[in-house]
């Protein structure tokens, strides 16, 4: 301000017109347009209409909204569009070397533009309207844009009643602005898809990821729609994120997001930008809930990793059977950008209880291209290494690679693989040496909806699942863990070796007339037990057997094993269970006696053969958590 000049007459001083704002700019200089919906149009259009003055001028930004005129062909000579991240209105300008793409974490441009690394000049943005103390909002962009304005020689901003006063650090006097335009338009809107089956269907196995109490990220589109939808039963979830979306808006007018357990900035959602609907930017107005926070804040991986339970959702458009994931390339075109994926999963990673998920569906191109790959093309861009990638996630499932070897991660995640893939990846990978010679090939779709999270008489939680292809070395460890008398009751015999033909056998199953079940710990997730049935055709008995390991018996694991594969065997029509028992396994013959059903028995002296047909279903002894839910 100048000398006694009150704020409104410093406001009333610098508002000019569009063109006498960009008559400021100097050739050879570089300009920074504001983000997504926070995108002066206005001005933007004016460098076009009003910038014959200009030349050599390089554009910088994330992702924007509205139009990029600057990369239209004619107007070469005056712009050249360097992208931090590749959207739609610059994409074919990059793609065909027109634009230039700059590969950078986001968490580092904020420094980048300060030091002046990246030199900023001029910053083009977007405010609210000042307050009563002279101080204008940033509104729904702060990621970058704050330090663009901090760093940049001159700033011009459009100010417009329409955008949102936000909270956090997004505020500045109108005496740092140069010069003010008055505008009177409806922020830009980004129209949310409807999430399909196949969304959904990745939406439930990354909720299944998520405990209550979490703090989450996620990102743009309907897959983080779809998750953030099957979040809705979760209990106290807090939010930090680059992106703020309307599915958290929704999330938090139900009471699900309160961030009452979050580390960092309690009771807040941290966010870097807003991007959605008209009624998600009227909710950020003045919403003390809603911390806007520039990149190198939000995407710290610091910051990210002091969130206890941090879980941090990223998209990608392929990975390969090591876990690399490609996520700013297309068919080794430049496609989006390395953004804050690598960011938050690394903070993620680093979080006490944090989990990072790369989501995706199984196919592109209407199906007829796996994203799930052998290997990735010529020209991909690995954004996300395969040291870190901790869980993938596909309509199938959920592939866990943390500490797993290669031959473990080619296994789970062919298994999330696309059926009409999965022959095709596991011909690639025993061609690679990734696998066994002998690998079988998953016989069926795994059955998800079969998993269960129950509780034992002792109140602990265990997870109760049908047994998987890449199960086959977890469950070798169990066998080798049993005392040599838990062996001899399993196998009736005393069993030294347990090899990979034999497990590769008891994982393989077709779900139907051969199933396994395991059971393990809920959070290491280690097996500590298993049972499986194989249907005999001509009578519909399905012949059991149950094992379980040393420290875990006498708690009611072969009890719960019994009661779902009872369930099992009911829903797929089997008349009922057979077993040969030693008359020694008194552990297993309490588990017949106790299941409810009608037990038939003969006794040759050392070994019980039971058949137990289906009658009654009572279980008293194991209630399962969802049961309990039922009846409270």
């Amino acid at each position: 301000m100048k000398g006694s000049e009150t704020w409104r007459e410093t406001f009333a001083r610098k508002l000019v017109s569009v063109e006498e704002a960009i008559a400021l700019i100097k050739p050879g200089r570089r300009i920074l347009i504001g983000s997504g919906a926070a995108e002066p149009v206005s001005l933007v259009e004016g460098l076009v209409t009003h910038g014959d003055h200009l030349a050599d001028n390089e554009i910088v930004h994330l992702l924007t909204l509205g139009p990029a005129p600057y990369v239209n062909v004619e107007l070469a000579q005056r712009f050249r569009h360097a992208a931090f991240f590749i959207g739609p209105n610059v994409r074919d300008a990059v793609q065909e070397g027109r634009a230039d793409f700059i590969p950078v974490f986001l968490s580092e441009i904020p420094e980048l533009i300060r030091t002046r690394r990246v030199r900023v000049d001029v910053a083009l943005i977007q405010t609210s309207l000042p307050d009563v103390h002279g101080y204008v909002s940033l509104g729904v962009s702060v990621d970058v844009v704050r330090a663009a304005v901090d760093a940049a020689d001159l700033v011009l901003a459009e100010v417009n009643p329409f955008m949102p006063r936000t909270y956090g650090d997004s505020f500045l006097p109108v005496s740092q602005i140069d010069r003010l335009v008055s505008v009177e338009t409806p922020l830009l809107e980004l129209a949310g898809d409807s999430p399909g089956e196949i969304e959904a269907a990745i939406g439930r196995h990354v909720a299944s990821l998520v405990p209550s109490g979490a703090t989450i990220q996620t990102g743009i589109g309907s897959i983080p729609d779809a998750v953030l939808h099957a979040l809705s039963d979760r209990v106290d979830l807090g939010v930090h994120t680059e992106m703020l979306s309307d599915g958290i808006m929704q999330l938090a007018r139900a009471g699900v997001i309160t961030g009452a357990k979050k580390s960092v900035l309690p009771g807040k959602m941290v966010t870097s930008f807003v991007m959605g609907s008209r009624a998600l930017y009227e909710w950020a107005n003045d919403n003390p809930a809603l911390e806007m926070r520039g990149s190198d804040f939000t995407n710290s991986p610091r910051v990210i990793a002091d969130n206890d339970r941090m879980v941090s959702v990223n998209s990608a458009l392929a990975v390969d059977l090591t876990g690399q994931v490609a996520a700013d390339t297309l068919m080794g075109k430049f496609f989006s950008g390395i953004g804050g994926q690598v960011d938050f999963v690394r903070g993620a990673a680093a979080s006490r209880g944090g989990k990072s998920i790369i989501a995706l569906r199984s196919t592109a191109k209407r199906g007829s291209v796996s994203r799930v790959r052998p290997a990735l093309e010529e020209g991909a861009g690995i954004v996300t290494s395969r040291g870190d990638v901790r869980y993938v996630v596909t309509e199938y499932g959920v592939a866990d690679l943390w500490g797993k070897s290669v031959r473990e991660r080619s296994l789970a995640l062919i298994e999330i693989a696309h059926p009409d893939f999965r022959g095709e990846l596991l011909a690639q990978a025993k061609q690679r040496r990734y696998v066994f010679p002998d690998q079988h090939l998953p016989r069926a779709i795994y059955p998800w909806k079969e998993e269960r999270r129950e509780r034992l008489l002792g109140c602990e939680t265990i997870v109760v699942r049908p047994v998987r292809m890449s199960d086959e070395e977890p469950l070798q460890r169990l066998f080798y863990e049993l005392s040599d008398e838990s062996k001899y009751r399993r196998f009736m015999a005393h069993r030294r070796v347990h090899s990979h033909e034999e497990m590769q056998q008891l994982v393989d199953t077709d779900y139907e007339l051969n199933m396994g079940v395991v059971a393990c710990e809920a959070e290491q997730g280690d097996i500590i037990g298993m049972s499986r049935y194989d249907v005999e055709p001509a009578t519909r008995l399905a012949e059991i057997a149950f094992v379980v390991r040393d420290d875990w018996q006498g708690r009611g694991v072969g009890t719960l094993l019994m009661k779902r594969m009872s369930e099992i065997a009911r829903a797929r029509g089997l008349a009922g269970f057979s077993a040969d028992v030693l008359a020694r396994n008194k552990a297993m013959l309490m588990v017949f006696q106790r299941s409810g059903l009608e037990v038939i028995s003969q006794f040759d002296g050392s070994t019980y053969h039971l058949e137990a047909a289906f009658g009654r279903d009572d279980y008293p002894e194991v209630t399962s958590l969802s049961e309990r839910s039922k009846t409270s």
